[in-house]
């Protein structure tokens, strides 16, 4: 759930690109009066993303920050491959996983797909206003896990972990079970 604040992340005691930076932003939040705005500099965001990860709602920052700061918030929730993105603007938006298309393991049937499956979701929220099927993506994904899947990433000594083929499905099957029940 949202809570209306975006903070916005720099590193304005030194950088002039980063004053320059916070200086739109703010002049941009005026016109969003139901947003409150703060600043951080990145060096006390990593800390507090470290230390208190809950506390924030949207950081808004610009691409270097953004990609380390993304990787943090990875090893935080146990992987990157559970993060989903999405950058958006003017048009229609780019939805992906945080960590990208991952070439080097690509066809080998290990990547995590929760990243992606979820930025499927972020494209039915906020590129198609379809927040119901939006939830029900998000649902069940987080059926998939609570039925105990777990891909490479994931899993521990006590979890036997199961390929991105059989993740998907999982959530596929989750996904198509909400929807008989729900109709």
């Amino acid at each position: 759930m949202r809570r209306g604040r975006v903070t916005s992340v720099d590193k304005a005691n030194v950088l002039e690109t980063s004053r320059l930076w916070r200086q739109v932003v703010t002049t941009v939040a005026s016109d969003y009066p139901d947003v409150t705005l703060d600043h951080m500099l990145v060096d006390s965001c990593a800390m507090r993303i470290a230390l208190a990860p809950s506390s924030f709602d949207v950081i808004l920052t610009e691409n270097m920050f953004g990609d380390i700061l993304s990787d943090e918030a990875g090893a935080i929730v146990g992987s990157l491959g559970l993060l989903p993105s999405a950058s958006l603007g003017d048009g229609p938006g780019l939805f992906e996983p945080v960590h990208g298309s991952a070439p080097d393991i690509a066809g080998k049937d290990i990547a995590n797909p929760i990243g992606a499956i979820g930025s499927a979701a972020m494209l039915l929220r906020h590129a198609l206003g379809l927040e119901a099927e939006a939830r029900s993506v998000e649902t069940a994904i987080g059926d998939a896990l609570q039925a105990g899947l777990r891909t490479a990433d994931l899993a521990d000594g006590s979890n036997r972990s199961v390929g991105t083929t059989a993740m998907a499905k999982a959530i596929v099957s989750a996904l198509g079970q909400s929807l008989i029940t729900d109709h």
